[in-house]
């Protein structure tokens, strides 16, 4: 069933249609050319145009646009790429044609010295626009870069409308610059008054992090964020001449994106311990994103303190799978903690809200010490909506776990054993695999095995959780695949899973290989756990990112209806320039 409303991850989702790729700086500059020939091509059947005007007023400053705005930009400590330069010359070429050859295609090629001017002024306004939202939201310091195109087409053709020409073109570049600048302060006006942050320094940073991988973004977060307390549970095995193990079970989220904020939270525990640590996805949501990588410093902080003095029992419990509704539940007593891994699949899985984590754990607390509530998120089909405490998905999860507590109550009885491996994969944060790769941690009880299978990324097709437990079928008893919700693999879209871009049958073997290696590895062994309070973590705050996301996606729908009316305006301010001046 389908949870009411939208969550943040759909609303950042949405975003994500409005990035892009440029094309190479090679394709855009033919695009000028060819326009200016076609241009010249068409004056000189019909006359209606002076020779080469369309060389000259159209292709001759596009080319001089993309040479020149990429060197002024990083004189002024910006940057922009070359394809960025060129395209954004194409696109005002392609608008300087459209807007001023119109009313010669009409027959009036009397309006032509306007209508280019006109044209001039319409190119000044959108680089104005665009290099201020993707190199420099200060306006001064782009105004000499976006005059570039428009500047040198209204010096180029006053040789073929006379100087006077020189008036006309710098009247309505003010006329169309102030109405760009009218705009910007339109568009502004919702993030500054809602969030005290500027949309177009917000653009900026994104363009940073997209292309240099600029952490400057962060800055932002911090200033929409706010502090909250979170328990983190985690289940540490001793072993006899073997290297120690932690599982733990963070309740804050690893996300947003890339190394934003807690994107890479996964890799940063596991190197902050000697011990192989399997860090495994809690109840968070992206209202739980760290504001800033280094949050993860107190969580680790913490983590750390919560394992000294740990008592550990050399027994465990024989693992069980319960089910509730739509929610199965892998439950396993180890020391005197209640280790639960809860999946739904196969209908798909998305976050689960820290209510309902804190909800098991106190429930949990009847029986254990310490309950470690995991959610595998393992079944993506797209991108979702968190479930939260109280719908008909919620409660199936609160049963499903009650059930497992109540199957285990009888509580860690037995000697057992358990190995641990890990894996690197040769595949890449674009093919959906994070830094770690994949770990694989058994324990056998009473002659029962468990695998617990992770993999280093945000969720999986709903092929590969079956495709490994079939593998391997044989080795062990009983079995889960997880994925630990790292959003390293993602810029701004929540959908990059495990197995979308590399097929499952060739993550297997490595999944295989992890649980082969882990077996070889098991030791007698004691376990202890601890729940740590993770205090005064700086996380987006409840529903800050959906709200954010929501204001943007509202002020894109306002957008086109406000450029129009700008736009008209110029036009209208434009006539009456071009008459008085006449």
């Amino acid at each position: 069933m389908k949870e009411q409303g939208e969550g943040s991850d759909v609303k950042m989702a949405e975003l994500s249609k409005y990035i892009f790729t440029a094309p190479s700086w090679p394709r855009s500059l033919v695009i000028i050319i060819l326009l200016g020939m076609f241009i010249d091509a068409a004056s000189l059947r019909s006359g209606s145009i002076a020779p080469f005007f369309g060389t000259f007023a159209f292709s001759v400053p596009g080319i001089l646009a993309t040479l020149l705005t990429r060197p002024l930009l990083r004189s002024r400590g910006k940057m922009i790429t070359w394809n960025r330069s060129a395209l954004l010359a194409a696109a005002g070429t392609v608008f300087a044609v459209i807007i001023a050859i119109f009313p010669v295609a009409l027959g009036l090629e009397a309006y032509l010295p306007l209508s280019f001017a006109i044209a001039m002024g319409f190119v000044f306004a959108v680089r104005l626009l665009v290099l201020a939202a993707i190199a420099d939201y200060h306006l001064s310091r782009v105004v000499l870069p976006a005059l570039l195109q428009s500047g040198f087409g209204i010096v180029v053709t006053a040789f073929f409308f006379g100087p006077g020409y020189l008036a006309l073109g710098a009247v309505l570049h003010l006329v169309f610059g102030f109405g760009c600048l009218l705009f910007i302060r339109v568009i502004e006006r919702p993030l500054n008054k809602g969030f005290n942050i500027s949309a177009l320094n917000f653009v900026n940073t994104f363009i940073e992090h997209m292309t240099d991988g600029s952490k400057r973004m962060e800055d932002f977060f911090r200033e929409i964020g706010e502090e909250v307390t979170v328990p983190q549970v985690t289940v540490a095995i001793a072993r006899e001449g073997r290297g120690s193990i932690l599982f733990t079970v963070p309740n804050v989220h690893p996300g947003p994106m890339g190394e934003i904020g807690g994107g890479n939270l996964t890799k940063r525990i596991h190197d902050a311990f000697s011990e192989e640590v399997l860090t495994t996805h809690g109840c968070s949501t992206h209202d739980f994103n760290l504001v800033s990588e280094s949050e993860s410093e107190k969580i680790i902080a913490a983590m750390r303190d919560s394992l000294d003095g740990v008592e550990f029992v050399p027994r465990a419990g024989r693992s069980q799978r319960l089910q509730a509704g739509s929610v199965n539940v892998l439950c396993q007593p180890v020391g005197d903690a209640l280790l639960m891994v809860s999946t739904r699949w196969p209908q798909k899985t998305e976050d689960l809200t820290f209510a309902i984590g804190m909800t098991v754990m106190a429930e949990g607390h009847s029986r254990f010490a310490h309950c470690a509530f995991v959610d595998a998120h393992n079944c993506m089909a797209d991108v979702a909506s968190p479930v939260t405490l109280g719908s008909k998905v919620g409660n199936d999860y609160l049963a499903a776990a009650m059930k497992g507590i109540d199957a285990a109550a009888d509580g860690a009885v037995s000697p057992f054993r358990a190995g641990v491996a890990h894996v690197p994969v040769p595949f890449s944060r674009d093919e959906g695999i994070g830094d770690i790769g994949v770990q694989a941690l058994v324990i056998e009880v009473e002659g029962q095995r468990t695998a617990y299978i992770l993999f280093d990324g945000n969720n999986m097709v709903e092929g590969l959780r079956p495709a490994v437990q079939s593998a391997i079928d044989g080795l062990v008893d009983e079995c889960e695949v997880m994925t630990s919700d790292s959003h390293v693999v993602n810029t701004i879209s929540g959908k990059n899973p495990v197995g979308m871009h590399v097929p499952p049958e060739k993550l297997v073997p490595y999944a295989v290989e992890a649980v082969e290696a882990a077996i070889a590895d098991l030791a007698p062994a004691k376990a202890g756990a601890a729940s740590a309070c993770c205090r005064d973590i700086m996380v987006f705050g409840s529903n800050r990112i959906s709200e954010l996301a929501s204001t943007v996606n509202a002020m894109l729908v306002f957008i086109p209806p406000l450029s129009l009316a700008i736009l008209l305006a110029a036009f209208l301010l434009s006539v009456i320039a071009y008459i008085v001046i006449g």
